[in-house]
């Protein structure tokens, strides 16, 4: 029944048919659609990250970072901050069905890794939201 109700909760995502392995079908089938779910909660989080470290507020040197330097802090912090990696991960995994976690665990670093680099290039790509939000 929870992952009935999780299936009916996820945004369907068209994706190219032509994916060559189990984890790009996996990442196309069901990490895409919960990220786009979980959107607002992945960039409430980080810009809460921020506001924690002083980079966001009436100092707030995030929003003086050039474009790049934005991107670069962003990639730097989801690879070297691992409890808050992990908290941006159980996330998402946390809407996985029952065999969706089963087959995640069949190739977890694979996937780990698929999963970080989406975050990165989810946030990197709406960094603007993080600071006028």
């Amino acid at each position: 029944m929870r992952d009935t109700a999780l299936l009916a909760l996820r945004p369907q995502i068209t994706s190219d048919a032509t994916t060559t392995s189990l984890a790009e079908t996996f990442q196309n089938q069901t990490l895409r659609p919960i990220l786009k779910l979980q959107n607002d909660l992945l960039l409430s989080l980080f810009r809460h990250y921020l506001t924690k470290r002083k980079q966001l507020g009436p100092d707030a040197r995030f929003a003086k970072m050039s474009a790049a330097e934005q991107e670069a802090y962003i990639d730097h912090t989801i690879r070297t901050d691992l409890k808050f990696r992990n908290l941006l991960v159980g996330t998402v995994i946390g809407q996985f069905t029952t065999n969706e976690w089963a087959v995640f665990l069949a190739d977890e670093s694979e996937l780990t890794r698929r999963l970080g680099n989406m975050l990165t290039q989810r946030i990197q790509s709406q960094k603007e939201a993080l600071i006028t939000s």
